[in-house]
């Protein structure tokens, strides 16, 4: 197995992630910990106190499938990993990982933030802030 293609309710293995992609071959090896950012709310100025990530897992896990093959189309991937959270992801805690190895440092790179730009506008995962207010926001893929 090439790809670990996953999406999970519980906290991100990142460690793992990295170990499933670094084999001997590999120049460079880049991953990319999205989490969840402390902010305040525009017009209340209460503190983010969450994201809430839903998603239809097998759509999901086809079209992350379909995005692992555009990448190994355009660079010359040795193995990766995207893994998405579902469920309450609380501040600093890691909402997706993606890990990447290639022969070469910049192809990694360029994957890697192609695998995640496209996921955040092509994946079919919602996430709404939770605010300690109790408001709650759905947050636009475009914007995010």
């Amino acid at each position: 197995m090439q790809d670990w293609l996953e999406i999970l309710p519980t906290p991100l293995p990142a460690d793992r992630a990295i170990a499933f992609v670094s084999v001997p071959e590999a120049g460079g090896v880049a991953i990319f910990l999205g989490t969840t950012r402390a902010e305040n709310h525009p017009q209340s100025k209460h503190p983010l106190l969450a994201l809430d990530y839903e998603a239809y897992p097998e759509l999901v896990t086809r079209q992350l499938a379909d995005l692992a093959q555009a990448a190994r189309q355009k660079w010359p991937v040795l193995r990766l990993a995207i893994l998405h959270r579902t469920g309450r992801v609380k501040v600093e805690q890691a909402s997706v990982v993606i890990a990447v190895s290639t022969p070469h440092r910049a192809d990694a790179f360029d994957a890697c933030r192609w695998l995640i730009d496209t996921l955040k506008a092509e994946v079919a995962v919602w996430k709404k802030e939770v605010w300690t207010d109790g408001r709650s926001t759905w947050v636009d893929p475009a914007g995010a």
